[in-house]
Order: C-alpha cells, then structure tokens, then sequence
C-alpha cells in the first residue's frame, strides 16, 4: 500500500474517517509530526489524535482504567477519542500529545483508515486536514483546495472515500482525572457518555493550552525555571541552543536553523534536561516566524510557569 509506505518513510496521507478527512503522520516519529504543524501552518502546538486499529494498540500508549475500557468498547471503533494518562514507555512523539503527560486516542471506524493503519503498523497522529483556521474538510476534494493554497506544502498523498458519514468531529472525553470531562462534544453524545460514565464534567477552558483538540487548558512547563532569547547558560543552567548560538549548550534544537527540526525537537529535550540537575534551562533565541511562532508560544508560556 503506497499510502503506508509515505507514513512508514516520514511523509504525510490525508485519509478519510467517519468524522473529518485526517492529516496522518507516524506518530512515532518527531520530524515527521513537526511536518503536520507546518503543513497545516497551525498557531501553537495543540495535542493531536493518536490513531490506532486495535484496543492491544492503545493499551501500549496509554494508562487504561475501567471506565476507559468500558467506553472503548462501548464505542470503539467510532467517533470518540479518549483522552488518557500516557504510558511512561511509550513511544509517542512528545510534540504529538503538546508536552503533555496525557494522550488523545481514536480507533476509526472507516475502512480505508483501518487498512491505513494496519498496513502502516504504527500509530498515525491526525488533525484534519486543512491549513489552520479553515473549515474541515469531509471530502477528498476539500483536502486538495485547501493544500492547493499553498504551493508543494501539503499531504504526499490523498485517499479518497468518499465523503465522511459523520461529518464532525470526534467527541472527545478527558479520563485521566478521576472525574470524566466532556473536552469536545461530537458525535457520541454527553448523554449516551453518561449513560456509560455517570457524572460527567463539562470541561472549561482558558488560553494556555489545549489538552485536546477544541479544548484550553494547562500547558507543560518544567519543573526548572526556563529563560528565553538566551545567549549562554546562567549559574546552574542547561543550555539549550539553535543553529549557530549553541556555545556550551548541552542540546541544539537544530544545529542548522531548521524550524521543523527545532520543532521536532523541542519537548524532547526540555524533558531532558529538566532532570534535577539544573536549576534552569536556558534557550536560544528561536526566529519569529513559520513554526517559530509556535515554538516561541510554548517557550514563553512555559517561562511564565517556570
């Protein structure tokens, strides 16, 4: 299936679901989830869909309880994703859950994208597919108009099937706090949830971060203070540098200045060196523009909380 080896390879493959038309990437790999982010020009780095063919699948990503199990069963596969404690082994790109110590799963219910994923044999992070801000698309050639506006940059390849049945997008319940919290309504309704769940939070929001796609709420920020549009490393700081500006520093987001290398690595490596050691992590100055914005976003939120 060309389609599996574009995802095996680091590409992109908009494919359909029963919701929306989905942007997949490996969702194992760093690079190749940076790419979604730039492809779709995405305003910061929201969490993203982690797709999966099988329960098995999921059980090695992500921390399942028993209202967990009973609600994938329940509805899986379907239009509902379910928000979970991460597993600390799993494999994940870090930028794909946003830093987050959670992650977002689906099982679709689509055929093309239950052959997707069993010929890619990995799991495929998905937004929709369209450049950021735009409506989603529940046709193939919607996914063509919108990357059409923005020359080379879009999916390596479109599978078409048709137009999706649902037509919005997933339901999304957050289960990793003891009590269940409806993130995104979709679907799967609040009341058939309840009916499975009991009570059932409706989830505010604020302007950190998103926990899921549609919805705001706290952000990663290390438990070291972070300082950014560093030059060097302070006393008891990590350095953490970009391009040229990474005398001393311990990692360099991207030894050549690229923005989806940089992004890529990002998480990563804040993660690494927030390890007790330092009291602080410094970073280089990130440039303001393309995924840069989104890098800086991040940083500067974290600052905040550092």
């Amino acid at each position: 299936m060309r389609a599996a080896g574009i995802i095996a390879g680091g590409g992109l493959v908009a494919f359909p679901t029963e919701t929306v038309y989905g942007l997949g990437a490996n969702a194992l790999d760093d690079k190749a989830v940076a790419q979604i982010f730039e492809v779709k020009n995405r305003p910061n780095f929201n969490p993203l869909i982690i797709h999966i063919s099988k329960i098995s699948d999921a059980l090695r990503l992500a921390e399942f309880d028993d209202r967990a199990e009973k609600v994938a069963n329940a509805f899986w596969p379907g239009p509902l994703s379910i928000v979970l404690p991460r597993r600390v082994d799993s494999k994940v790109s870090f930028l794909a859950s946003a830093g987050l110590d959670t992650i977002a799963l689906r099982m679709p219910a689509n055929k093309v994208a239950q052959k997707l994923l069993a010929a890619a044999r990995c799991p495929i992070a998905a937004p929709s597919a369209n450049r950021s801000g735009e409506v989603s698309p529940t046709m193939a050639e919607h996914v063509a108009q919108s990357f059409s506006k923005s020359g080379n940059k879009g999916p390596s390849l479109i599978l078409d099937g048709g137009p999706c049945y649902v037509g919005l997008e997933s339901t999304v319940v957050d289960l990793s706090a003891e009590t269940a919290s409806l993130l995104r309504p979709g679907g799967i309704t609040q009341e058939i949830l309840a009916d499975n769940l009991g009570t059932l939070a409706l989830a505010g929001s604020d302007d950190n971060a998103p926990r899921s796609p549609g919805m705001m709420t706290r952000h990663y920020a290390p438990a070291s203070s972070l300082r950014i549009n560093a030059t060097t490393a302070g006393p008891n700081e990590a350095f953490l540098g970009f391009g040229d500006n990474a005398e001393g520093a311990i990692h360099n987001l991207s030894p050549d200045s690229n923005l989806t290398e940089a992004a890529a690595n990002l998480f990563a490596m804040i993660r690494d060196l927030d390890n007790g050691t330092y009291e602080g992590i410094a970073v280089a100055s990130i440039p303001e523009y393309g995924l840069g914005e989104a890098i800086n976003d991040r940083l500067k939120r974290a600052a905040k909380k550092g």
